[in-house]
């Protein structure tokens, strides 16, 4: 396989893996409503996919540094489709609440293998030296473009499809499984792994857990990813404030909860081509500022000063509020894709393959880990004292984490003797 080869696939599965949740993105709260449930019992549904991805990051990582890549992206594809399928026939708050259990398991297992395979195919076709930065870039900005497709295409659906034929609302989570279930054909016919070695249920079973305490260890014992896995939970605080805070200042901003609803959507998607964007330009920021490293605190800067201008106009009203909020919402997620594609590439130079995927999803539960601290108290705080407090806690907290980036040291990847033996995956 060439370096090209390999780029094409990781774009095509990095698309397909975001398309399904964009799709079904726009009207999941409608849809669970409209079949009878309470807002309490939404929440709750949302809370258990939440914890079930937050509890399995680490295993399904470990999974696949043993396992390998391919297997594990499968699986997540066909749990995909269960829980898409399952959330378009759903009538009951069990079925929904099965159908997040699903979700979440998908999500979990998701976390890594993708970005892991195609950094351990390219290291084997251009060695350890190979420039990571523009295939990362372009796989980011393919998930952005796939959220930002997929949550527009999920809320014109039920415009056009007959009452007579389906509930509407239910139409963009079985189009979802439907993108979910080409999604698992690619992944088995177009991911290639290396021959690894065959391994029983029970040494694969008892591999897992010392790969994940060694991943984790090697997360918290190293400096860069040390700084890595704090400046992700930095990000997941500030994430989850937007999307926390966003939707009422937009519905307040539009008069109706209606209106604001569409005009989150519209936002979201812009957010989403905003992401893509900064996803493209990460190799030029790091060219420009000497680095991934300065990159990174460019791209962390741009992040702080959007949210502390979302701050700074809560309190304007009418056009130019609304005006000023999605400017700030899309030049937001422009600065967090650049940190994200580049604190990427800095984790990945870190590691080797038999800690690839374990140590990426250690990094994706810092920042979930963030988002659920910023659900406990920005929410609380911005009652208290109004969105402006909120929001400016979250610039503070984004600006002080560019100083993570500050004299980083040079990643260098973990050293073999780290690496437990049988663990040759993907590698």
């Amino acid at each position: 396989m060439t370096a090209r080869s390999a780029l094409r696939r990781y774009m095509l599965v990095s698309f397909l893996t975001w398309l399904p949740p964009g799709i079904m993105m726009a009207t999941m709260v409608l849809l669970m409503t409209e079949r009878g449930l309470g807002l309490a019992q939404v929440g709750l549904v949302v809370t258990v996919y939440s914890v079930v991805t937050v509890s399995l990051e680490l295993p399904t990582g470990g999974l696949a540094d043993v396992v390998g890549r391919r297997v594990v992206l499968a699986a997540s594809a066909a749990f995909t489709v269960a829980g898409l399928a399952l959330m378009s026939v759903s009538t009951t708050f069990w079925m929904f609440l099965l159908s997040g259990v699903f979700k979440g398991v998908a999500r979990a297992l998701s976390s890594g293998p993708a970005t892991s395979w195609y950094v351990d195919t390219l290291h084997g076709v251009e060695g350890p030296a190979a420039d990571l930065r523009p295939g990362l870039a372009r796989g980011g900005a393919m998930e952005s473009v796939a959220l930002c497709f997929g949550v527009l295409a999920g809320g014109a659906l039920p415009l056009l499809v007959p009452p007579s034929l389906l509930l509407p609302l239910a139409a963009p989570p079985l189009v979802g499984a439907v993108a979910a279930l080409v999604l698992l054909v690619v992944v088995l016919f177009a991911l290639p792994e290396p021959a690894h070695e065959r391994r029983s249920l029970r040494g694969v079973l008892r591999e897992v857990p010392a790969t994940v305490a060694g991943g984790v260890r090697l997360a918290l014992g190293g400096a860069v990813l040390r700084r890595l896995m704090l400046a992700a939970a930095a990000s997941g605080m500030v994430l989850m404030s937007i999307e926390l805070l966003t939707p009422g200042r937009l519905a307040e901003l539009a008069g109706t909860a209606e209106e604001g609803s569409l005009a989150y959507a519209v936002v979201a998607a812009l957010g989403f081509a905003g992401s893509a964007l900064g996803s493209a330009l990460a190799p030029r920021a790091a060219r420009l500022a000497g680095g991934s490293a300065g990159g990174a605190i460019a791209g962390t800067a741009l992040t702080a000063l959007s949210v502390g201008a979302l701050a700074a106009t809560a309190g304007v009203d009418g056009l130019p509020g609304m005006l000023s909020a999605g400017l700030a919402y899309v030049t937001l997620f422009v600065g967090g894709a650049v940190t994200a594609v580049l604190c990427l590439e800095l984790t990945h130079k870190a590691v080797t393959a038999a800690e690839r995927t374990t140590v990426t999803s250690t990094s994706s539960l810092s920042l979930q880990s963030g988002g659920i601290v910023a659900n406990l108290t920005l929410g609380s705080l911005a009652a208290q004292a109004g969105l402006a407090a909120a929001w400016s806690v979250g610039a503070v907290v984004m600006l002080a984490s560019a100083l993570l980036f500050v004299r980083m040291p040079a990643p260098t990847g973990s050293s073999p003797a780290q690496a437990l033996p049988a663990r040759s995956g993907s590698g």
